[in-house]
């Protein structure tokens, strides 16, 4: 967002404030104060004028300057209203040097998950990706993903969700208290690198937000479903801040997980390159993989569809 707009939204916040003391405060004048109240009153911030001056009545729009207003992490934001896949710009904007961009969009016409799966992303979820570009090795990176999980387990359960983590990178709501769920967020993660560094990192959380029952695929659920309507601008503003704590201090992200992991204690089926695995997920290291009890001892899974099965 141009400084100068979010200085007067900043001043705006607290109560009206006339033109020729805007202009006096930040240096410009009485005309480019009218042009910038314009151009944020088309970016959809309600401003009124008043005898008093003008004033910022509400915050209701969806788009990038929207979230960036107020938002308590360092991240800039490219809003669409629809897109093919916010992973797949943000994999174009790492390639040309990105870092700390937010890809946000209203509706995914093209999304996938993980293993090239079609992930349903209709008008009123919450489709993002962040491109990063931390200074760690490739071991670390499935930190990456366990942040971003918590970080959006979080915000739905400030929007009034149950939300739980399930192994290796869904947001979840139990429907029971023997491992059943439906899915409310999946997460993508790419990375590109070498074999000591990352080059750069996406994380493309998906999360049903505002979308209806019948929108949605088998075994999935949705904020609305489960707690009505979320605002999404507040609610994409404590995910990136949730996600920002994390990622800055990465031995903070496995305790984290631990405490929203709903796949902890479960008895689960993992499906691997190596062959299938069934036991009790009792842990996950830390680098993010998961530890299985098995019959012939301990085994770890770096990566696999994870199952969770049903107490015999």
């Amino acid at each position: 967002m141009n400084e100068t707009r979010r200085a007067i939204l900043e001043a705006l916040t607290d109560g009206p404030v006339s033109g020729p003391a805007l202009a006096e405060n930040l240096d410009i004048s009485r005309a480019a104060v009218w042009k910038h109240i314009e151009g944020l009153r088309e970016a959809a911030f309600e401003i009124e004028s008043g005898p008093d001056g003008y004033e910022l009545a509400a915050v209701d729009a969806y788009n990038a300057p929207a979230v960036e207003f107020e938002l308590a992490a360092p991240f800039s934001v490219e809003y669409h209203d629809s897109i093919a896949s916010t992973n797949n710009r943000a994999r174009e904007l790492a390639g040309e040097g990105a870092t700390d961009v937010v890809v946000l969009a209203d509706e995914q016409t093209g999304g996938r998950g993980r293993l090239e799966r079609e992930w349903t992303a209709p008008s009123g979820g919450v489709w993002l990706s962040v491109v990063c570009r931390p200074d760690i090795a490739p071991a670390r990176a499935p930190l990456y993903t366990l942040a971003i999980s918590v970080a959006t387990a979080r915000a739905a359960r400030e929007a009034g969700v149950d939300a739980w983590i399930k192994w290796p990178n869904d947001v979840v709501v139990p429907t029971d208290d023997t491992g059943d769920y439906r899915k409310l967020s999946g997460i993508l993660t790419e990375m590109e690198g070498e074999t000591d560094r990352v080059e750069w990192i996406v994380v493309g959380p998906g999360i049903n937000a505002n979308i209806d029952a019948d929108a949605l695929p088998a075994g999935a659920t949705s904020i609305r479903e489960e707690a009505g309507d979320v605002d999404r601008r507040r609610f994409v503003q404590r995910l990136l801040a949730e996600f920002d704590r994390y990622r800055t201090d990465l031995e903070a992200v496995v305790p984290a997980w631990r405490e929203l992991a709903l796949t902890l204690g479960q008895r689960v089926r993992v499906d691997r390159p190596a062959g299938e695995l069934v036991g009790e997920a009792v842990d996950v290291t830390g680098s993010g993989a998961l530890v299985i009890e098995t019959d012939d001892g301990r085994v770890t899974v770096s990566a696999g569809d994870c199952e969770h099965l049903r107490p015999v």
